[in-house]
């Protein structure tokens, strides 16, 4: 496909890194020459500096023979005049990142107002992640599929837990639950695991299963469930406004720190609810003052990653409770997978995760659709929903006789209301939703077979 990103800054590059490996030709547009010419040198895409709201520049971009346009500058005013005048000027979609908190209410009016395909908000996606996260404080990650009813959740093995030194042919027999283990990350290798594999401490396993089935599997595998009642979030930016207003509505107790007075004042009229601080974030005094130790659930969501990582690491120290840090560079993942914090998030990755999703959904063949698409592990795996439209070589033969390629997990089938977690007698069907873990890139479900 034709796509033109408007804006460079870290998401606009991060989208640019994610789509320039699906072989489409892509236009990045930006009034800064050095952010240009940076991407360019290292990326296969074409840069123009100019402003994407000019006619103009979106004509020299090729907006007329443009299959999408995502917008993800600085400004959420320039992302939506943008998208509009795309619109007008050629036939593509368009996707705008709008963050303001003042534009929450009426998102859905916008996008249907200006025709636009998505609007992306980082930091709401980021919010509830982190929310699901405190929900359910044994997983380290969750994704969602099946509009909610179905999760990935990424979790510890711990030298207690039921899984340590057992096979995992054994793990469906031994615990009677109704999940699949379809994904476990040891040291830095990604292993999609066989019958024969062996847990061992330190492992990150990643299971498929619904809320339910989840909890009660890792209750009887010695994990505690228990939900969190107490959050201090650091930080009383966007993020932090969006996530304590989810925290809140389900009775959650959320205290928030802040060093800005203004910012303090400007949240706590927003969300009388909550209980703000406004105080020296980096003072363990003030931490402890406020009760820190005390707490079940912490986040660390300022605009600075080694601030995020420190209070992290002080918290941990200090108190029981599961810890998430934000960070926003994604260049030194590989150093803080080291540092063992509970749950690192990154509000640049799940914003250019979800609209790659949308560019799968738009190159969908006949037979399926991309529903859903999670990068595992910095991008070692995908973890992918597909809706099955029509018959294809897929259908209709029992899992166990298709020839599958390598690396290839099919982890779940949503049928109706029904949760299967497949086995080899088990057969797709048209209309199914199913749930695919892959180490190799895969756009349709029929990718799933050798060739």
């Amino acid at each position: 496909m034709n796509i033109i990103v408007v804006g460079c800054g870290k998401v606009g590059r991060t989208l640019v890194e994610q789509l320039s490996t699906q072989n489409h030709n892509l236009v990045i547009i930006d009034e800064r020459e050095e952010k240009i010419n940076k991407v360019t040198d290292e990326i296969d895409a074409k840069g123009i500096i100019g402003n994407g709201v000019s006619n103009q520049v979106l004509l020299e971009a090729g907006i007329k023979q443009a299959h999408l346009l995502i917008a993800v500058t600085g400004s959420d005013e320039q992302n939506l005049l943008c998208c509009v005048i795309a619109k007008k000027t050629g036939r593509c979609k368009t996707i705008a990142r709008v963050r303001n908190p003042i534009y929450f209410d009426d998102i859905s009016f916008i996008r249907e107002e200006l025709g636009l395909s998505m609007i992306i908000n980082p930091e709401l996606t980021c919010a509830n992640e982190i929310a699901r996260l405190f929900q359910f404080p044994s997983a380290v990650k969750i994704e969602t599929f099946s509009k909610g009813r179905i999760e990935l959740l990424h979790f510890n093995i711990t030298a207690d837990c039921g899984l340590n030194n057992l096979e995992l042919m054994h793990v469906r027999s031994k615990f009677n639950s109704d999940v699949l283990v379809c994904m476990v990350k040891r040291d830095d290798e990604l292993i999609i695991p066989r019958g024969d594999f062996v847990f061992r401490e330190g492992d990150v396993a990643a299971i498929v299963s619904t809320p339910a089935n989840a909890s009660a599997f890792f209750k009887k595998i010695g994990i505690n469930t228990n939900r969190i009642n107490t959050v201090m979030l650091i930080g009383a930016g966007t993020l932090s406004y969006y996530l304590a207003r989810r925290l809140l509505s389900v009775g959650i107790q959320t205290k928030i720190l802040d060093m800005d007075p203004v910012r303090c004042e400007q949240i706590s009229e927003q969300l009388p609810k909550a209980t703000v601080i406004c105080g020296d974030v980096t003072d363990q005094k003030v931490l402890l003052q406020e009760g820190l130790p005390a707490v079940n659930g912490f986040a660390a969501l300022t605009g600075l990653d080694e601030e995020n990582i420190l209070l992290s690491l002080y918290a941990k120290s200090v108190s029981q409770a599961k810890c998430v840090t934000k960070i926003n560079r994604t260049s030194f993942s590989s150093v803080l997978s080291g540092i063992h914090l509970d749950t690192i998030t990154y509000p640049i990755l799940l914003t250019a995760d979800t609209i790659s999703k949308f560019v799968r959904s738009m190159d969908a063949s006949p037979n399926s659709n991309v529903e859903n698409l999670y990068q595992l592990e910095g991008g070692l795996a995908e973890a992918l929903e597909f809706y099955i439209k029509e018959e294809s070589a897929v259908t209709g033969v029992p899992l166990g006789k298709l020839k599958l390629k390598k690396n290839v997990l099919v982890c779940c089938i949503t049928r109706g209301r029904q949760f299967i977690i497949p086995r080899g007698h088990d057969e797709l069907q048209v209309g199914d939703l199913v749930i695919v873990v892959t180490r190799s890139g895969i756009h349709d479900i029929s990718d799933i077979l050798e060739k």
